[in-house]
């Protein structure tokens, strides 16, 4: 099941409007996630919204926005306010202009939206846009508003669909200058930098984000199932550093000596991965994340888990961006 929308509205080129719907292109609710618990009791933590001077507790009616202007002063505004100064990107993505997308320097990047026709009508404007956009091989530039704060978007064709990515303001991004001016001027040898190139050229090869793995979330799964088998934790050894570099071109012909003597495992290993499917996520990663039967601390840890059919995978929840 396809997540919910996170805006619907109409995407407009001029005078050719169409009925549109954006939908996260990400997603982390795959990843492992944690909850804060009482350590004696085993029960979850509850947060409550309290007054900060007489700490009693606040219901939901009655906290409204504040812009602080002082330590203890705050303009109040209100959700009425709020809807009046609504732009017309609320329910409209107006497409302003179009930029080569190598124009787009990559700090402005915020994240991924698939856009698409909403319902049954309008697929001949969004062809149309689409197609316009793909025939000129740019960048449409527009506006949306999303959690009640404006953001521009860039537009892309990506298959039948548009993809939109959300990019920051000018003032979001902070200038290198400030970070790079104590870098010192370095005078490299051409032995260096052949050396060096040599091990680029090794280690080179095509972007296959499917041989991707996320060796901290492998590493929790496992933890993981450990504690819930009541199999022993043993401590992990202090990972061995390299230690400082003394001599830059050593270290160059040593790695490349290290680069021989690894490749023919790498590359086997490598093809063999790329002969299979991407990894999914495994069944029993699932049925971890299943209750276990018993109050849980040593009751769990005695309980041998207990193969479980395959639940049926959750819709994702949208996750709101801002």
């Amino acid at each position: 099941m396809a997540p919910r929308a996170n805006w619907k509205g109409f995407l407009r080129l001029s005078l050719v409007t169409c009925p549109v719907a954006l939908y996260p292109a990400t997603s982390d609710t795959e990843k492992v996630s944690f909850n804060q618990i009482n350590r004696k009791t085993g029960h979850r933590i509850k947060y409550l919204k309290v007054d900060a001077e007489t700490g009693d507790e606040v219901t939901s009616d009655d906290i409204v926005k504040g812009y602080k202007v002082d330590t203890d002063t705050y303009i109040e505004v209100t959700k009425d306010e709020l809807d009046d100064i609504a732009l017309d990107s609320t329910h409209t993505i107006e497409i302003d202009e179009f930029v080569p997308k190598t124009d787009i320097d990559s700090r402005y990047l915020i994240r991924p939206y698939y856009l698409v026709p909403d319902g049954k009508v309008g697929h001949d404007a969004f062809a149309v846009i689409r197609e316009t956009i793909r025939s000129m091989d740019k960048v449409a530039i527009g506006r949306v508003v999303l959690t009640n704060r404006e953001h521009i978007i860039a537009l892309e064709p990506l298959g039948s669909g548009l993809m939109g990515t959300l990019l920051r303001y000018p003032y979001e991004v902070r200038g290198e200058k400030d970070y790079f001016d104590d870098i010192q001027d370095v005078k490299l040898t051409k032995d260096m930098l052949d050396l060096a190139k040599h091990i680029v050229e090794k280690k080179s090869g095509a972007f296959e984000p499917e041989l991707f793995e996320d060796h901290y979330e492998t590493a929790l799964i496992d933890l993981i199932n450990k504690k819930r088998s009541g199999a022993p934790i043993a401590a992990k050894a202090a990972p061995k550093t390299g230690g400082n570099v003394i001599n830059l071109m050593d270290a160059l012909k040593k790695s490349i000596a290290n680069e021989k003597d690894a490749s023919p495992t790498a590359k086997v290993a490598k093809d063999a991965i790329k002969g299979k499917k991407p990894k999914k996520r495994d069944e029993g990663q699932r049925e971890m994340l299943l209750p276990i039967a018993g109050k849980g601390g040593k009751d769990a840890a005695k309980a041998a888990p207990k193969k479980a059919d395959k639940p049926a995978r959750a819709p994702a929840r949208a996750k709101k961006a801002g």
